[in-house]
Parts: C-alpha cells; structure tokens; sequence
C-alpha cells in the first residue's frame, strides 16, 4: 500500500491536512484502543460522530482528545453528536455548532462546524451524522450543502456517518457538490462497516472542488494501527484522508 503524505506547509502557502472522520459510539467500547487508532492516523483534524452527549460528555470527550494528543475544536452535546478535534497545528477563526429540524420519534441530528487555518490555508470544516430514515437524510444532506456554503470560504471538507451507501440519492446529492475522496484517490481498505465484517461503505469524506485528495480511505494497515483495535474501539472503522488545501487568495 503506499504511503500516505504527513501534515506539512508547502512553499507556496498551501497545506497537506490529515483528516480523519470516526463514529465512536459515544465511546461505550475500548476507549484506549480508540485513542491508538486516532493518535496513530497523526490527524490535523479529526470528525467525530456520535461524541458522548449526556453526563460530563465534556470531560470524556476532553479525555480522549488529551490521550489522542489533540484539542476539543466544537461539538459533542451542543451539536447532538458531532464533534471536532484537531491538533495544535490549526488556527481558529470561529466554530458554530446546529442542531437540525427535529422530526418526533426520530434522534436528533446537527453538525459541528469550524472554519481554520494551516499556514496559509483556510480551511471550512464539518462533521455530520445523517439520519436512518430517508427523506430526513436527503434533506439534511441539502443543509449540509447549505452549511458549507454559509461558512464563506472557498475549500471545505465535510466527513461523517452517512448512514447510506454510494449508490442512495442522498450520496449522490452531495457527490454532486463535493468529491468523494475515496472514488478521488482510493488508499487503503474501502468498507467502513462493520470491524468484524466490512461489507459496506457508509462513512464517508467529502471535500470542496479545489482541494486536492492526495488519498483516502480505512487506515487498516497504517504502522500502529492494528485489526484488534480496530475491532475493539467502536462499531465503524474510521476513514483517513490527505488533502492539499490550497492557500487562500
């Protein structure tokens, strides 16, 4: 498998980012083979789905951020799940944390939302955890669109739990719009769930038009990052990508 580029700033301004987005099912599992996975990908920033929300969801969020070698960035409680953590290496312009529509019956859904820096580069970022069912999932996948947009920058990348394969229209919809860094520049393994069987791909990352995916997909056999970790951490297998940001105009 090749390698995957490190975090850097190039001459010219631009910055290769290491983004990583993980559902860790509010960290009900191995919460130190969790916090190996991620330290190992060496992430500059990382999306986090289904961030404990209840009882000092801080403070264990905080925790695996600290073991990670990372900082809390937004989300979590305040954004019903998605989160963001991110190492020292980024600058903070804002962050902005939604909750979206809620339908009766059904979980509540938002996004955790930063706008941030790597040297010269600014990059807009989100992570989202869609719904289960279909016509809320499509929808929330126009307001992640709308999102982005509303963030005022030029490159953004959007990562999460898409609860939908390639093939649904909410996929698609937001294919059209943004890449999908795996069909990009696929790097290691595909499927995202589940550990024990990976049978289909429904975590994704997605990036604005002019970023540059350098690679992407599951780190399964990144140094470090090991098959019993993988499957003790969580329920979905995380997706790693290497994007170059180009520097803001």
């Amino acid at each position: 498998m090749a390698t995957l580029p490190n975090s850097r700033t190039e001459p010219d301004g631009s910055a290769v980012v290491r983004v990583l987005s993980y559902n860790i099912r509010s960290m009900r599992d191995d919460t130190e083979a969790l916090a190996r996975v991620i330290a190992a990908c060496a992430p500059d920033l990382v999306l986090i789905q289904e961030a404990p929300r209840f009882f000092r969801w801080r403070k264990k969020l905080a925790r695996l951020a600290r073991a990670a070698d990372l900082v809390i960035l937004s989300g979590g409680g305040t954004a019903a799940g998605p989160a963001l953590l991110c190492s020292l290496r980024a600058t903070v312009e804002r962050t902005e944390d939604v909750l979206l529509p809620l339908t009766p019956g059904l979980h509540r859904r938002g996004f955790a939302s930063a706008v941030v820096r790597f040297g010269g580069a600014r990059l807009g970022v989100l992570s989202c955890h869609l719904s289960l069912r279909s016509d809320e999932r499509y929808a929330q996948g126009g307001m992640l669109l709308d999102h982005l947009a509303g963030l005022g920058v030029e490159h953004a990348v959007a990562g999460g739990d898409l609860n939908e394969r390639p093939q649904g229209r909410t996929f698609r919809r937001l294919t059209t719009a943004l890449q999908d860094c795996w069909s990009t520049r696929p790097w290691g393994g595909e499927n995202t769930s589940t550990p024990a069987d990976p049978h289909q791909r429904i975590d994704a990352i997605l990036a604005t038009p002019g970023i540059e995916v350098l690679g992407c997909g599951v780190p399964s056999h990144l140094p470090g990052v090991t098959d019993a970790d993988l499957r003790a951490a969580t329920d979905h297998l995380p997706v790693l990508a290497a994007l170059r940001v180009p520097p803001t105009r």
